[in-house]
C-alpha cells in the first residue's frame, strides 16, 4: 500500500475517533441532564433581562428565570448602545453564573447579526452584501469576516445568524439587499468565503456561521426540483461541505405548501439525510409562531421539532410548552433527543466545554480600527457599479474651475450608506431610536466629495427633494412578526434638512455638472418594509427630470438595496452609478470614483430590470437577451478598456477526469490602472443536455496597469459540467457530450469561447465533492 494512501486512511480513522469521542461526551452529558435542562437548551432570551438598572447581573433574577440554564442569548450586542468592554464583561458575568450556578454548568451560545459587520454600536459597517457580491472578490469577503469574527469573539459572541445566501431572482424582493444576488454559483463562492473568514477554520477560535434562509426564500421556494437542488440549495450545500458551516436557519416561507421551519422534507430528508448535515437548525425570529393550521403554541412547537428545527428564537415562546407536548404524545422522542444533542454538539465544537474555554478577551476592545475602515473603503470601491457613462466621468476640470452641484435626498445622509442589519438601521427601525446613530462615523457623499475634491473643483449643495413626501412604507408579510406594528412601520425618515427644489434648480443653472444622489433608505427597503413600485421613490424622478431640463449634464447616483427602475431616465443622464448601500466609507468611495482616483470595476450580481418585475428572472434561463433587462448580469463599465485573448483548453477530456485546465490573457488597453472581472461560463451545445443555456462557473479579478497583460489560469472541475437527477434516488451526473466554455466581460459580452468534448461513460455520484473552480492570475 502506498504511503499516501496510508496517511489518508490514518486521517480518516483519526477523524472518526474524534467524532466518536465527541458523541460519547454529548451522550454522557445528555444522560446527566434533567428534562428541564434539556428543554432550556432549545430556548433563547435577551441578556439585558438579567441585569438591573445599574448594569449589574441580578442573580436572583437568574435563579428565577434560568434555574436550569439557557441555550442561547439573542442578538446580545445590539439591544442597547453599549461599550464593547462593558458588553464583554456582562457576557462574562452571565457565563460565569451559568457555569457555577446551574446543575450541569453549561455555558450559553451568544449570537448576533454580522451581515455588514458586528451589529453593535461603534463596529465597522461594511458594504451591504448585494454590493459586495458585485465586487466578485472572495478574498476581501473572507478578510472582512475574519475581522468581524475576531471583534465579535472578543465580546463573547460565538455564533452569527449570517450570512443570507438566498438565491434572489425576484427584483422586487424587499430583502434582496441581504443576498448575493440571482446566481447560485456566485452566492456559493461568496458564502464559502464568508464562512471561512468568520470561522477561521476552527469554531473554538472563530465565530460560527449560519446559512439562511433555507430553502428558497426570496422566490426560489417555488422552483422545480432540479433548479432547487442544483442552484437554490448550492450556497447552503457548499458552505456546509466546503467551509464547515454548522448552523442552518429555515426561512419564513413555505416549500411545497409546508412552512420551512416545520418542513421535514427540506430539514431532514434533504439537509440531514442527503447532504449529511450534522449541525444545529435554528428558527428565524417568531417563525414558529407563524406556522399555520396549528391550534396553539404547544402544537406549533411539536410541529417544528418533529419537522427538524432544533431551537426556538428569539424567546422560546413555543418551546416552553415542549414538556406539555411530550406528555401529550405529540413530540417524537428521537426528534427531541436530536434537537438537544445538536445544541450540545455545537457548544462542544465552539469550545464551550473546554477546561479553559475561550469565551472573551480580557484586553481593551477597540472597534472600527483604521485597518477595518480601510477594508470597508476598499470593498466599497469594488462594489459600486458604473452603468452608463457618456464620457463625463471621471469629473475633471478643464481650463476653468469645475462647478459641481450635489443634490438629492441621498446626497448628505447616512441612510444612503447603511443597509438593513447594520447597527444604525436596526436601532432606527426596531428600537425607534432616531438620534445619535453615527457610531462609527458614516461618511455621507457630501463630506466625501468635499474633502476629496481635486484642485480646481468647487462643490455647491442643496437637498432639492426628499425621499418621499408621504409615508410610502407598507407592510411586507413573511418576516419577523414583531415588525407588524403600526408605530414601527407608519413613519418616514426625517433628514433634518429642508428640501428646497427652487434653490437646487437655481444652483443647477450655475453649475457645470450635477450629481443627483437618489434612491431608497432604511424605511423604504428591508425586512418587512416595502413601498409602492420599483421606480425611484416619491417625486425623485420628477426632480431629476427637472435637473436634466436645465441642460446641464446629470450624473445619477442610485443608493438602495435593490435595482430601482430608471428606464426612460437613465438614457437622459450623462452617467449612471449603482452604489447600493456602500457602508461607512461609502461617501469617500463614491467620491473617489467620481473624481477618477479609482476606476469602477464592479459587475452586476443581478439582472437589472427596465420594468417593474415581480417574478423571478435570471440570466441563465436563456442566451437570448431578456427584453425586461436593461443591464445584464455580470455587466459593469470601467474607465479603461480590456482585451481578451490566447485562450487555451484541451479539446477533449474524460468524464472520469477530476478537472480541466483553462488559461487566457487579459490586457489593459486603456490609459488608466484598473481591475477587470473576467467571468467563466459554461453552455451546452445541444438541446438535450441537462444544463442551463449559460451558467457562471468561475471568475477572476485582474488588476492591470495601462498596457499590462496578465494570464488567468482556471481549474474547472468536471463535476461543474454535471447535473442533478432523481429517478428514485438523488444523484449528481457527469455525462459525456460537447460543451462550450466561454470567457466573458458579462453574461452577454462573451469575448472567447471554445468547445470541449467530455468522453467516456456517465459518472454518477450521490453528491458533488467540488463546487467551485479555482483561479489564479499571473
Amino acid at each position: 500500500m502506498k504511503p499516501l494512501k496510508l496517511l489518508c486512511i490514518a486521517a480518516v480513522l483519526a477523524s472518526c475517533t474524534t467524532i466518536n469521542i465527541e458523541e460519547q461526551q454529548i451522550d454522557a452529558l445528555y444522560n446527566r441532564m434533567s428534562q428541564q435542562e434539556r428543554i432550556a437548551q432549545l430556548r433563547s432570551m435577551y441578556m439585558d433581562t438579567l441585569f438591573n438598572e445599574q448594569g449589574q447581573l441580578d442573580t436572583a433574577r437568574c435563579r428565577q428565570m434560568i434555574p436550569y440554564g439557557i441555550g442561547h442569548f439573542s442578538q446580545y450586542a445590539s439591544q442597547k448602545p453599549t461599550d464593547p468592554n462593558v458588553l464583554r464583561d456582562r457576557v462574562a458575568a452571565v457565563q460565569q453564573w451559568l457555569m457555577t450556578s446551574t446543575p450541569n454548568g453549561i455555558p450559553a451560545l451568544y449570537h448576533e447579526e454580522v451581515l455588514t459587520g458586528v451589529n453593535t454600536r461603534g463596529a465597522t459597517i461594511y458594504p451591504q452584501q448585494i454590493g459586495q457580491a458585485c465586487s466578485f472578490n472572495t478574498e476581501l469577503a473572507e478578510i472582512k469576516t475574519l475581522q468581524t469574527g475576531v471583534a465579535m469573539r472578543k465580546m463573547g459572541g460565538v455564533l452569527s445568524l449570517s450570512p443570507m445566501v438566498d438565491v434572489c431572482r425576484t427584483p422586487s424582493f424587499n430583502r434582496l439587499e441581504e443576498s448575493y444576488g440571482e446566481d447560485g454559483y456566485l452566492s456559493a463562492a461568496m458564502g464559502v468565503a464568508f464562512a471561512r473568514g468568520l470561522q477561521q477554520g476552527d469554531l473554538k477560535k472563530g465565530v460560527g456561521t449560519c446559512s439562511k434562509h433555507y430553502l428558497g426564500y426570496g422566490g426560489g421556494g417555488d422552483a422545480d426540483e432540479k433548479e432547487l437542488m442544483e442552484e437554490i440549495l448550492l450556497p447552503h450545500e457548499a458552505m456546509i461541505r466546503l467551509a464547515g458551516s454548522r448552523v442552518v436557519m429555515p426561512g419564513y416561507h413555505a416549500v411545497h405548501g409546508i412552512n420551512c421551519v416545520e418542513n421535514s422534507e427540506i430539514l431532514i430528508d434533504i439537509l440531514r439525510d442527503y447532504i449529511g448535515f450534522d449541525g444545529m437548525v435554528v428558527s428565524d425570529y417568531t417563525a414558529i409562531d407563524q406556522i399555520p393550521e396549528q391550534p396553539d403554541a404547544m402544537h406549533k412547537a411539536a410541529a417544528a421539532i418533529n419537522g427538524g428545527c432544533d431551537v426556538d428564537f428569539p424567546h422560546g415562546v413555543n418551546y416552553q410548552y415542549l414538556q406539555q407536548a411530550i406528555d401529550s404524545g405529540l413530540v417524537q422522542p428521537e426528534a427531541f433527543e436530536r434537537a438537544v444533542k445538536d445544541v450540545l454538539r455545537h457548544k462542544l465544537r465552539a469550545g464551550l466545554f473546554d477546561q479553559n474555554p475561550y469565551l472573551y478577551t480580557p484586553d481593551n476592545i477597540e472597534l472600527d480600527t483604521p485597518e477595518e475602515r480601510q477594508l470597508s473603503y476598499q470593498i466599497a470601491t469594488q462594489s459600486i457599479v458604473l452603468l452608463e457613462n457618456n464620457g463625463i466621468l471621471p469629473l475633471k476640470k478643464s481650463d476653468s474651475e469645475l462647478k459641481i452641484l450635489l443634490t438629492g435626498p441621498n446626497a448628505n445622509s447616512m441612510w444612503a450608506m447603511c443597509g438593513d442589519y447594520s447597527f444604525p438601521a436596526m436601532t432606527y427601525f426596531w428600537k425607534l431610536i432616531m438620534t445619535d446613530l453615527d457610531h462609527p462615523h458614516v461618511v455621507p457623499l457630501l463630506e466625501g466629495m468635499t474633502s476629496r475634491k481635486p484642485e480646481g473643483v468647487s462643490i455647491s449643495y442643496s437637498r432639492g427633494c426628499d425621499w418621499t413626501d408621504t409615508i410610502e412604507t407598507k407592510l411586507s408579510n413573511g418576516g419577523d412578526e414583531r415588525a407588524w406594528d403600526y408605530d414601527i412601520l407608519h413613519r418616514k425618515v426625517d433628514s433634518g434638512e429642508k428640501a428646497d427644489k427652487a434653490e437646487a434648480l437655481r444652483l443647477a443653472a450655475k453649475s457645470d455638472v450635477i450629481v443627483a444622489a437618489v434612491g431608497e433608505n432604511v424605511m423604504l427597503c428591508g425586512e418587512n418594509r416595502d413601498r409602492q413600485g420599483l421606480r425611484l421613490p416619491g417625486r425623485q424622478e420628477e426632480f431629476v427630470n427637472e435637473l436634466i431640463a436645465t441642460g446641464k449634464p446629470v450624473v445619477l447616483v442610485i443608493f438602495g438595496g435593490r435595482a430601482q427602475v430608471v428606464s426612460g431616465l437613465a438614457e437622459k443622464c450623462a452617467a449612471v452609478i449603482q452604489a447600493w448601500y456602500p457602508g461607512e466609507e461609502g461617501g469617500n468611495a463614491v467620491a473617489d470614483i467620481l473624481y477618477g482616483r479609482v476606476s469602477p470595476s464592479a459587475k452586476l450580481s443581478i439582472s437589472y430590470p427596465n420594468a417593474e418585475v415581480y417574478e423571478p428572472i435570471c440570466y441563465n434561463r436563456s442566451t437570448t437577451p431578456d427584453s425586461r433587462v436593461q443591464w445584464p448580469f455580470g455587466y459593469g463599465l470601467s474607465y479603461s478598456t480590456f482585451e481578451y485573448g490566447n485562450m487555451q483548453i484541451a479539446n477533449e477530456a474524460s468524464t472520469h477526469d477530476s478537472s480541466i485546465d483553462i488559461s487566457f490573457e487579459v490586457k489593459n488597453t486603456g490609459s488608466m490602472a484598473a481591475d477587470e472581472i473576467a467571468q467563466i461560463y459554461l453552455s451546452p451545445t445541444a438541446d438535450n443536455q441537462n444544463i442551463r443555456p449559460i451558467q457562471l462557473q468561475g471568475f477572476a479579478r485582474v488588476s492591470l496597469n495601462p498596457g499590462e497583460t496578465k494570464t488567468v489560469r482556471v481549474k474547472l472541475y468536471t463535476e461543474q459540467f454535471g447535473y442533478y437527477s432523481n429517478n428514485g434516488g438523488r444523484q449528481w451526473n457527469i455525462a459525456p457530450g460537447k460543451f462550450s466554455v466561454k470567457i466573458g466581460a458579462s453574461s452577454t459580452d462573451i469575448r472567447l469561447q471554445q468547445v470541449i468534448t467530455l468522453k467516456g461513460r456517465k459518472v454518477v455520484k450521490t453528491l458533488r465533492d467540488n463546487y467551485l473552480s479555482e483561479s489564479t492570475v499571473e
